[in-house]
């Protein structure tokens, strides 16, 4: 989609924020303990280059991304630290992985068959370093059985082609206050890791929610998600143990102002009458944006006041009351800090009966990106 520039919306990232969060979480962990920052879905709508160059400053050590071209992205950038490609790729693309020394996550023996069939037809390919990912009950992918597990160990440990650089797990449920299917994934973990006589270079189980919350499996590596912005990975559920500072905001202004008789409609299907003469103004922000329809009825801050979206949100555009004239040009804040209120990408969740991570991942690239500059320590 077009980045629209010349419009009045846009997003602001702190930069500042991002190495916070990073830094403080890198030096509470042990110092045999990596941080991974994951930069998935372009750094969950912050910005893919931007945000793993103030990771790395931060002392992220390796980032994990969810596609292989997240990762060419990264090394096209000038990133040399590992990555790790968490989704499971199409064994066709294990000789770009090598070349690039971009490492693959590894679910099943047959990809291991197919894989090897690509990478034997060039033997100057650099070996591929390869992740074996177990299905403790996340239920997405993943070796299940030990046999498996023991299988997949030896085939790679027996190749010239293949490097066992890692093993992992994922916990559906880290982020909870009942513990109960927790330990139960933890145990189905430490049960398969039985069958590993020797732990490679990493062991890693812990997404953001479990590094802040949980110490389990001596494992060596995090992978610091939802934490790097600034956001509670459980929302509002359990209090965090230090502070995390959100780093995204979303600005625009008012392009349009105008007053309506009573019983006057706005916007599509006549949801919204006027109940006295009302103040009405228009923002260059919809659906098309990622500002969902059912956002209808959420407020944003003009002024330092809350003023409600009346009607429906349009692709383009959304219309809010106003308690008087305000002028055009003035200042909306949709997520982010007016005065002394402040609205929170978990508030806009909360409101729309969904989490944060798909309100920030939501917020598409027709909206610009403005970057504020890092302090330096």
């Amino acid at each position: 989609m077009q980045k629209s520039y010349l419009r009045p919306t846009y997003i602001e990232v702190d930069q500042q924020a991002i190495y916070h969060n990073v830094h403080e979480t890198k030096n509470r962990l042990h110092d045999d303990t990596e941080l991974f920052a994951v930069v998935k879905a372009d750094a969950y709508g912050h910005g893919l280059i931007p945000v793993a160059r103030v990771c790395r400053e931060a002392g992220a050590t390796g980032f994990c991304v969810a596609t292989m071209d997240e990762a060419i992205a990264l090394r096209n950038a000038q990133i040399t630290e590992p990555i790790l490609v968490l989704g499971i790729t199409s064994p066709q693309t294990a000789a770009i992985a090598a070349v690039q020394h971009i490492s693959l996550t590894v679910g099943d023996l047959d990809w291991l068959a197919e894989a090897t069939t690509y990478l034997q037809a060039d033997t100057n390919l650099p070996v591929l370093n390869l992740h074996l990912a177990l299905d403790t009950g996340m239920g997405r992918i993943g070796f299940t059985e030990k046999n498996n597990l023991a299988a997949a160990i030896q085939q790679i440990n027996e190749s010239l082609t293949f490097n066992f650089e890692g093993i992992f797990t994922h916990f559906a449920t880290a982020d909870e206050i009942d513990q109960h299917y927790f330990d139960q994934q933890l145990a189905k973990f430490n049960d398969m890791m039985s069958v590993v006589s020797q732990r490679p270079r990493y062991v890693h189980v812990a997404n953001s929610a479990t590094s802040l919350w949980h110490q389990v499996c001596h494992a060596n590596m995090i992978r610091f998600g939802i934490g790097i912005y600034g956001l509670n990975p459980s929302g509002s559920a359990i209090e965090l143990p230090y502070e995390l500072q959100p780093a995204l905001s979303l600005y625009s202004e008012l392009v349009f102002v105008k007053q309506i008789p009573a019983g006057a409609a706005v916007s599509y299907g006549a949801t919204y009458h006027a109940s006295t003469a009302e103040w009405i103004g228009t923002i260059p922000i919809g659906y098309a944006d990622g500002w969902l329809r059912r956002l209808s009825g959420m407020t944003v801050l003009i002024n330092g006041v809350r003023c409600p979206i009346v009607g429906r949100v349009c692709m383009d555009q959304i219309m809010v009351r106003l308690p008087e004239k305000f002028a055009v040009g003035a200042k909306v804040t949709l997520i982010g800090r007016d005065g002394d209120d402040e609205i929170s990408a978990q508030e806009v969740a909360e409101y729309s009966n969904t989490i944060h991570y798909e309100i920030i991942c939501g917020l598409h690239d027709r909206i610009p990106r403005h970057y504020l500059p890092r302090r330096e320590d």
